[in-house]
């Protein structure tokens, strides 16, 4: 485990497929990582639970397969998955953990 990176360090860990936190978070257990890119292909997303029909009628509607693409998230303890941002002073602290 790697201890004390600044915002920059954890965002190269995240690159190399690895999980980040922070000591200052209150939650423990949460961790922040980078979503894998992948192509779902177009027989695939009617499948898809995470998607309103909505939107995978206009999937259908446009013929293509979904991309996913540098997106980053966090898990908690309860293994909940939120899409993240980061705040202005998880950006500025230099507290960051590498988990692996």
């Amino acid at each position: 485990m790697k201890e004390n990176l600044n915002f920059g360090q954890a965002v190269e860990a995240l690159k190399e497929g690895k999980r980040i936190a922070r000591k200052g978070w209150n939650g423990k257990g949460m961790f922040v990582f980078a979503q894998v890119p992948a192509e779902i292909t177009e027989d695939i997303v009617p499948q898809m639970q995470s998607l309103p029909q909505s939107v995978k009628d206009e999937f259908a509607r446009r013929g293509g397969s979904i991309r996913y693409k540098n997106q980053l998230a966090m898990v908690y303890p309860c293994n909940t998955i939120y899409g993240w941002l980061a705040s202005p002073s998880d950006v500025l602290e230099s507290d960051w953990i590498v988990l692996d």
